[in-house]
């Protein structure tokens, strides 16, 4: 058997292992040694155990993604996001379907701290469902809202996904931060006149919230949370601005919301013990992901299937388009099943050689492969934002209610990526100003 051959079987296996349901982890770490074992022998198979794991922990861009995680940990056990929801709530309620675009900004805000698709949706849902509920908001409109715009956090900044891209691709981790919050606004922007044109058209969806708003009260929300804008600024500036480097950034955002939950007095032991320990356990899932990948990567470099995949895209070259196109419908479909962290690990030493053939930005191309991961986090029939809403939700809400009511923001998803694919400098614009 030639070693492509071994690819392609190695990669069939992984599926099959996926399928059973094999932590993706353990799948991909085992393919590819046994690949690398009957490719170059067992000592090679030693050689890439001793020290791949080391090479990858040691480079020091890794050391942003436990920062970042501390970052959101603090944030939240502190309660510097807790009244995000009350200011949004009062300052979009009167719209058509305030609440749910309040939940939707709200998520937003959220997203830029914690920088996790899956932490968003489980912290707002929690806060937000209970309120939409009580006002009679449609259970379709109310779940789909939170699981939708939980996935602001893979590319709203700073996203785990982005640094795993950047330091994957050996691309810009500031640039792909920087990149990654038009889209992300847009993205709200295009879920907010989607809310709004539904409720207008048909208000028994959301009925309209029967209580006054002054201005006084919208401000007094706001200098109730400084706190999270601040913290959210300090990071996107000091990167935008080239004052810090991610990782430099990173200990910054930590510090700066270990200082604003100290001035809110709300620093206790608890808070702290607790916000290790999130950070820790999330650092440590990441890296045990990560280890599997980089062997992956090795097996497929062995094997030769980016030297074959190059040649391939080559032939596709002559239409980028039709290559997008293709990525893009295997992100969805690959996401309906896989974790988002484990999807990126997974393709992007594939699909690599295919980016690089057809000449697409790299800052570019990681903001789309993102936007893909995050539609497949809301696609039937293993969206896992959905599940994450169902788990908040119990038996009130069927699973079925949840993604009816998301089909109509995979719509706008939709409408994004056209834009972006269109338009590309509403991505790279700000990256290209750094």
């Amino acid at each position: 058997m030639t070693p492509l051959m071994i690819g392609f079987s190695g990669i069939a296996v992984l599926f099959v292992l996926l399928a059973l349901r094999v932590p993706i982890a353990v799948a991909l770490g085992a393919v590819s040694l046994i690949g690398i074992g009957l490719i170059r022998g067992v000592d090679a198979v030693y050689g890439a155990a001793r020290s791949m794991p080391y090479a990858f922990v040691a480079k020091w861009e890794l050391s942003a993604i436990p920062m970042f995680l501390l970052m959101g940990s603090i944030a939240y056990y502190s309660g510097l996001t807790a009244s995000l929801f009350k200011t949004m709530r009062l300052w979009f309620a009167w719209l058509p379907g305030g609440l749910a675009v309040a939940t939707n900004f709200g998520c937003a805000g959220f997203a830029a701290a914690s920088g996790s698709s899956m932490a968003t949706a489980a912290s707002m849902g929690r806060l937000t469902l209970p309120e939409m509920e009580r006002y009679g908001y449609n259970p379709g409109l109310a779940t789909g809202v939170v699981a939708a715009a939980g996935t602001l956090g893979s590319l709203i900044p700073p996203s785990i996904m982005l640094i795993v891209f950047g330091m994957m691709t050996e691309t810009s981790i500031g640039k792909l931060f920087i990149g990654g919050i038009l889209p992300g606004i847009l993205t709200a922007v295009v879920y907010t006149i989607m809310i709004v044109a539904r409720c207008s058209w048909n208000p028994e969806l959301a009925p309209a919230l029967k209580e006054r708003v002054t201005w006084s009260e919208r401000l007094w929300a706001l200098a109730d949370t400084w706190q999270l804008p601040v913290l959210i600024l300090i990071v996107v500036v000091s990167l935008y601005t080239g004052l810090a480097t991610t990782t430099e950034a990173a200990a910054v955002g930590a510090f700066a919301a270990l200082v604003m939950a100290a001035m809110s007095r709300n620093l206790t032991f608890d808070v702290m013990q607790k916000s290790v320990v999130d950070a820790l356990k999330s650092t440590a899932t990441i890296l045990f992901i990560s280890f599997g990948a980089i062997f992956f990567s090795r097996f497929l470099t062995f094997c030769g299937l980016p030297q074959y995949m190059a040649g391939l895209a080559e032939t596709m070259a002559y239409s980028p388009l039709l290559l997008l196109l293709f990525v893009g419908m295997i992100y969805l479909i690959l996401g309906m099943f896989l974790d988002p962290l484990g999807l990126l690990l997974l393709t992007v030493p594939i699909f690599l050689p295919f980016f690089q053939a057809v000449g697409y930005d790299k800052v570019w191309m990681g903001i789309m492969v993102v936007k893909f991961i995050e539609i497949g986090l809301i696609t039937p029939p293993v969206g896992l934002n959905a599940f994450v809403v169902k788990g908040i939700v119990g038996d009130k809400i069927s699973l079925g209610t949840i993604f009816k009511g998301l089909t109509w923001f995979i719509g706008a998803e939709v409408v994004v990526v056209v834009l972006l694919t269109l338009f590309p400098d509403i991505v790279m614009v700000l990256p290209n100003r750094m």
